[in-house]
């Protein structure tokens, strides 16, 4: 499970959207639900990730953010020399529930979606 303990140490502060999208863009395919959330596609690197902040909340226990997240994706085709498919960058864009845990820094990203 991720951390995002950099955004947990920044919330309440005017830097936390900022500190947070930092985070965001650094967990990667991994940690992100961006192949699942794929419209266009049917494969992304997560190269070219831009989170943007919707809503943020707080709960007893967790900081819930709701965050768009721009990325892009190609069709993969079988690389053939006579393979018609050209690979050309496609938008992407999905929704997530951030969930940070308020003691351990530990997130939970959930794709809303597609």
């Amino acid at each position: 499970m991720p951390q995002l303990s950099k955004a947990l140490a920044a919330w309440g502060t005017p830097a936390f959207n900022d500190v947070l999208k930092d985070e965001v863009r650094q967990l990667g395919v991994e940690h992100l639900p961006l192949q699942q959330g794929l419209a266009h596609g049917n494969f992304t690197s997560g190269e070219n990730l831009q989170v943007r902040v919707i809503s943020t909340s707080e709960t007893f226990d967790a900081i819930e953010v709701k965050a768009g997240l721009f990325y892009t994706s190609i069709i993969a085709g079988c690389a053939c020399v006579d393979d018609p498919t050209p690979l050309s960058d496609l938008p992407e864009y999905s929704e997530v529930l951030i969930r940070i845990d308020k003691v351990t820094a530990e997130a939970t990203i959930t794709l809303l979606t597609a």
